[in-house]
């Protein structure tokens, strides 16, 4: 676990000023979201349908662009980056998606494996990380097992490994438990945690589950109409 430790600064990993954004000149989802999140923080984002949570975590992980305000990730203003500079970026930041994006014709390890082989590494290099990884996420007698022969949860699971591959110092998670049941979803969210005290990775969840949440001491952020509209309030309390 500790090769994953990012190394961490007094500069937050996440700094939003003033961030508006528009599709196609249908309105606004966001509108003048200020935020600020800390390195090694861990985080929840909330709030109904249509919000525009999806749409907030896309800018975070830059997977768009935003129509007016600024966003800073690590100390580095956005949209002062090359290409370049903005690829070695977004490698700080790993992403785990509701649907999971899985490959189905590979086996759990081939899918977490697959952003290393992309980048050019050879397998002898990353075998033992990879499965190392996997025995973490509770899938050590799976390494080899089909992705349509996986459980909802263990499918869950090999996509928060292949997040976490490249040892990202940003974990994004969008409706992580939302495909699988409650006791699941507990399992998904305690490795979040683990991971969030263990290593220091800076963690920002997006989940309408109000029950689970309630269950972490942790801040909760709640979005309504793309707007920011309770700053921050917290989860369970001790």
């Amino acid at each position: 676990m500790s090769r994953f430790r990012p190394d961490l600064s007094d500069e937050p990993a996440v700094r939003l000023d003033g961030i508006s954004l528009e599709y196609d000149r249908a309105g606004e989802v966001l509108s003048e979201i200020d935020l600020v999140l800390r390195q090694g923080s861990f985080t929840f984002l909330t709030g109904p349908s249509g919000a525009g949570k999806s749409s907030l975590l896309k800018l975070m992980y830059l997977a768009h662009s935003p129509t007016r305000g600024f966003i800073r990730l690590f100390g580095r203003q956005v949209h002062e980056l090359n290409r370049k500079q903005l690829a070695a970026l977004r490698r700080r930041i790993g992403v785990v998606f509701q649907e999971f994006r899985l490959l189905s014709h590979l086996t759990a390890f081939e899918n977490v494996a697959l952003p290393l082989r992309v980048s050019g590494r050879k397998q002898s290099e990353y075998t033992s990380e990879v499965i190392d990884l996997l025995r973490w996420v509770g899938l050590g007698e799976r390494v080899d097992a089909l992705i349509p022969s996986l459980s909802g949860g263990e499918q869950q699971r090999v996509a928060i490994a292949r997040a976490l591959i490249n040892k990202p110092d940003f974990l994004i998670a969008d409706e992580p438990t939302g495909n699988v049941d409650p006791e699941m979803g507990r399992k998904i969210l305690r490795l979040f945690s683990e991971l969030n005290k263990r290593v220091g990775t800076t963690i920002l969840i997006a989940t309408h589950d109000l029950d689970l949440i309630h269950e972490f001491d942790s801040p909760v952020l709640r979005l309504s109409n793309g707007m920011l509209v309770r700053d921050v309030e917290y989860g369970a309390r001790r």
